[in-house]
């Protein structure tokens, strides 16, 4: 499947719905076009928009901004999602993919344990925080091998 157009979708179901979710945040689109892959399109499509979800949910700012960019380097997708968020304690970098670790209010702590293994069950790739700074947001990186 065209991987590029599924995420183009998820920016545009997204961009319809954050009027009602309450904040001011602008999505940027940098996406490679005709990045094809074999995959499950809909679990991949699933936790992308979890993680786009959660960087929307760490922002606390009028001028919220989530950058989405995806390129293929080789035989590597390279999916990178950048929030101006709140950032996570580097002691937390790893605990945010354990079943049941929330930061949240609400929430069972399960989104990010899901992506992770549809990442890398699923898709044979790999899911972990490239960068984050408290008051500064965070950068996660989803590679896919893709031969």
């Amino acid at each position: 499947f065209d991987l590029s157009v599924k995420v183009e979708k998820i920016l545009e179901y997204l961009n319809k719905r954050l009027p009602s979710l309450g904040k001011k945040v602008e999505l940027l689109n940098d996406i490679d076009p005709d990045i094809k892959i074999n995959g499950n399109g809909s679990l991949l499509a699933w936790a992308i928009e979890n993680i786009i979800r959660n960087g929307i949910d760490a922002i606390e700012r009028d001028d919220g901004q989530i950058s989405i960019s995806l390129k293929q380097v080789n035989n590597i997708v390279k999916i990178q999602i950048h929030d101006n968020g709140i950032g996570i304690p580097k002691k937390d970098w790893k605990n945010i993919f354990r079943p049941g670790f929330s930061t949240k209010k609400s929430g069972w702590g399960l989104g990010l344990s899901l992506c992770q293994r549809i990442i890398k069950e699923v898709h044979k790739g790999k899911i972990y925080v490239l960068d984050s700074k408290i008051n500064n947001g965070t950068v996660i990186e989803l590679t896919i091998p893709n031969k």
